[in-house]
């Protein structure tokens, strides 16, 4: 998980040497950059096609509205090599879905209020995940025992994971940002993916544990740092371009945010930690620093759009579009794990929410259960860990996946379902209206 994504993983030649690739180079013409890359445009325009029929799509069943996520990840499987052949990926596009999971988790990070987490929330969430995680190994070595997995560590930490990238669109969509059963559900939805991502640098990144925990440490204090530098220093001359350029095309507010992601991925990487672990820990730094910043009311809506309307519909189509979906039915053992690891997440994940009891309001306790149980871009994370290292085979891989992908169909539909019949979600509405969050902070930007 140390390694570059994909597409960014190859060095320039000469770079092996020591010397500069780049000195003494004249620019290329835009013909031969484009060349160079070799993008496949039909792939491309079908990829945006999909992404522009996902969101219609999933507003067609009303009463239980299907996660647009979710229709991308359908939608690529049916374009991908496994079913129509229409489209393939290649690096160009592997490139893209690696920038699309660095904004999905950056985007995720972000809207994690850690004020508002802070208290009974963190702390049941962080002991609900721990309760889980020894749960997810303990099934784990059972599973190994029965020789259905080979490597029950990792198949342990990918049931112990949530999908708080996927649930943010759909809280914001359903209007439960601002409400305590939100709350619970992204003090939980961050420490389901935090936990994860930390328990998967430190054991699995590298061969030196040791070498792996200090790196780890590093870079969380340079995260730190850089959090308490943004709250702390305000050039002026900043602040007021920051105010300027709002309207006008030096959108200075957007570029030092691009910074911020694109500098913590590459420095986690270069650390050899995964990069969601850069891009949670970047949308975390964004959201401290800014969480006092009304004035930042209008940057929210142009970071949704170029994460959500462009690079994350990249990752989840290109999720769908590599899924094996011929080696899940063509073996039959692989197809029927794929309801025990759908219903082992809503054991090892649902069951600790059962902590947070007298937090929610009535009747929210199922679907807090169902949407603690949605996971996806980490278990398709740790496969890839899982595959890559030999530890795990190909079709447990894609059978954890499966039931990653419909975890997230079926979880959160049906979450909202029980909400709307229990009427809490009217009563969360309400209490929305008069929580009086600070207008324009994390969470108030428009729907994805």
């Amino acid at each position: 998980m140390g390694n570059p994504p994909a597409g960014l993983a190859e060095p320039p030649k000469g770079a092996e040497s020591g010397e500069n690739p780049f000195r003494g180079r004249r620019a290329a013409p835009p013909s031969e950059r484009l060349s160079a890359v070799q993008p496949d445009f039909t792939t491309l325009v079908i990829i945006a096609g999909v992404a522009v029929l996902a969101p219609i799509l999933a507003d067609i069943p009303r009463r239980a509205r299907v996660a647009t996520v979710v229709v991308e990840i359908l939608l690529g499987i049916l374009i991908g090599p496994e079913v129509l052949d229409i489209a393939e990926p290649d690096e160009f596009v592997d490139f893209l879905a690696n920038l699309g999971l660095a904004a999905l988790f950056f985007l995720a990070g972000r809207e994690v209020d850690l004020r508002r987490i802070a208290g009974a929330p963190l702390r049941l969430a962080g002991a609900g995940w721990l309760i889980g995680l020894v749960l997810g190994v303990a099934i784990g070595f059972g599973l190994d025992a029965a020789g259905v997995v080979s490597d029950p560590e990792i198949v342990g930490i990918a049931l112990a994971t949530t999908a708080l990238g996927v649930l943010v669109p759909i809280l914001r969509d359903a209007g439960l940002t601002a409400t305590r059963f939100g709350t619970i559900v992204f003090a939980i939805g961050a420490i389901g993916e935090l936990g994860p991502i930390v328990i998967l640098s430190v054991f699995l990144a590298t061969d030196n544990d040791v070498a792996s925990a200090v790196l780890l440490f590093a870079f969380a204090a340079i995260a730190v740092a850089a959090a308490l530098g943004a709250v702390h220093l305000h050039p002026r001359r900043i602040a007021r371009l920051v105010d300027e350029t709002m309207h006008a095309s030096g959108q200075l507010a957007v570029r030092i945010c691009m910074l911020l992601l694109l500098a913590l991925v590459f420095l986690a990487v270069e650390l050899g930690q995964d990069l969601i672990l850069g891009a949670f820990a970047a949308g975390l730094v964004l959201g401290y620093a800014t969480r006092d910043a009304p004035a930042l009311n209008e940057l929210w809506p142009k970071l949704d759009a170029i994460g959500y309307g462009l690079l994350i519909p990249f990752f989840f189509i290109r999720t769908g579009m590599t899924f094996d979906l011929d080696g899940l039915l063509e073996s039959p053992a692989s197809l029927a794990e794929l309801p025990l690891f759908l219903a082992l997440f809503l054991v090892v994940r649902g069951l600790p929410s059962l902590l947070a009891r007298r937090e929610v309001p009535p009747g929210t306790l199922a679907p807090l259960a169902l949407l603690s149980a949605s996971a996806l871009p980490l278990v398709v994370a740790i496969t890839e860990v899982g595959v890559a290292t030999g530890r795990l085979a190909s079709d447990t891989a894609a059978s954890m996946v499966g039931a990653a992908m419909l975890s997230v169909l079926i979880f959160p539909a049906l979450a909202l379902v029980l909400l709307r019949r229990s009427g809490a979600e009217e009563e969360a509405e309400a209490e929305a209206e008069g929580a009086a969050a600070p207008a324009g902070g994390p969470g108030s930007g428009s729907p994805a």
